[in-house]
């Protein structure tokens, strides 16, 4: 039959024109040619099953909140690990130990040597935690972290699928692209770090803490007895204003999650291609094929994790160091982001920058594929797409 083809050459709307000669050619076609029913009846089933769809926002909140407790429960001890590093107290007492064992500094070593001192140092503090204070302190501050972390994941997962969403339908005709996921992950990274803020200041305070208690067993000596007591007496000593130390570097900070955001959404572009020509191919998955799909946007969200935290890692220790606790004479060392960055420059150098880098990155890379996994596992058992 030729009248088939030459339908096949017609554009959708004169399929569908108000002619009466076309509805009824293609009423009789549709009678005669059983190739014609299913095309039109699929395309018809497709925009059912898209315009039935209803949309979760929901759903994002609650994987991403799932997703951060998960990671942050597993990671707890290189979390605090992680900030005494950064902390220029633990960092002082390090090079008290270098100086009484004659170690030079770090800069006056060849390069691996110095990389090897830096992890043996990194371990014996963590050993160290776990031996003079007992296994409980690798899991001090714990209770605000996840405070801080189920919400602040949570706010971002949020803020970012359904920006993404809103961003793309009114401003990309639905699809997705590079820009789109930049000024989402800008956006939520933005939204996290002020409404969360207050929660991360009372956490590493807490961290930070110095316990006396580790050395003449009274634990009265502790400035902070929980997290309430810190946020009395930071709003006593510095005002409202002292829960938001820190928040300039939170923002400086959203280039970290940016730069994560779009590395893994490219790494899931990546492995739906390669679902999709699998699929054209006709062959069935083997197990590799399984393991890449699922193992491979675990991997993903680990690598974009890498990259963007070794990229945007000082402002990390920036954020630590203003965030810390007045100094016995109430005043603060470190009043802003550029006096903070020259005053570790000109006192420590510039390796300090990098301090904690090394836990820093064994807690971030792992805890980002927990929770990236976690994420999309949660929104697919809610029937909701990454």
């Amino acid at each position: 039959m030729t009248i088939p083809h030459a339908l096949g050459n017609f554009a959708p709307a004169q399929i569908q024109g108000p002619t009466p000669d076309s509805s009824e050619a293609s009423l009789t076609q549709s009678r005669e040619n059983a190739d014609v029913i299913p095309s039109i009846h699929l395309s018809g089933t497709t925009t059912t099953k898209q315009e039935d769809h209803v949309t979760k926002p929901w759903a994002h909140f609650v994987a991403g909140g799932i997703g951060g407790m998960s990671s942050a429960i597993l990671t707890s001890p290189l979390e605090v690990l992680k900030t005494r590093l950064q902390s220029d107290f633990y960092q002082s007492q390090i090079v008290a130990t270098r100086n009484a064992r004659g170690i030079p500094p770090p800069f006056a070593l060849s390069l691996p040597r110095s990389v090897l001192l830096h992890f043996r140092e990194t371990f014996q503090l963590l050993f160290s935690i776990h031996h003079v204070e007992g296994w409980r302190a690798l899991f001090k501050g714990l209770g605000p972290n996840l405070t801080g972390v189920v919400p602040a994941r949570a706010i971002n997962f949020y803020s970012y699928g359904n920006g993404k969403r809103i961003i793309s339908q009114n401003f990309n005709q639905g699809q997705d692209a590079v820009w789109v996921n930049f000024c989402a992950a800008a956006n939520a990274g933005i939204i996290t770090g002020t409404i969360t803020n207050p929660i991360w200041v009372v956490k590493t305070r807490l961290q930070l803490d110095k316990n006396h208690a580790e050395k003449t067993g009274i634990l009265s000596n502790r400035q902070y007895s929980n997290s309430f007591d810190c946020v009395r007496q930071t709003i006593r000593t510095e005002g409202i204003r002292g829960l938001y130390r820190g928040l300039s570097a939170s923002y400086l900070g959203v280039t970290e999650s940016t730069l994560q955001w779009v590395l893994y959404e490219r790494m899931k572009v990546y492995l739906s291609r390669r679902e999709e020509r699998l699929i054209a191919s006709g062959r069935e998955p083997t197990y590799w094929d399984n393991t890449v799909s699922w193992g491979g946007r675990v991997m993903g969200a680990g690598t974009a994790k890498f990259f963007a935290a070794v990229v945007t890692y000082p402002h990390e220790v920036v954020r630590t160091r203003l965030r810390q606790a007045p100094r016995k004479d109430g005043r603060m060392k470190y009043t802003g982001i550029v006096q903070c960055f020259m005053t570790i420059w000109k006192e420590e150098g510039i390796a300090s920058l990098y301090g904690g880098l090394t836990p820093h990155m064994l807690r971030v890379v792992p805890s980002a594929a927990i929770m990236f996994g976690m994420y999309e596992v949660i929104l697919r058992l809610l029937g909701e797409q990454a």
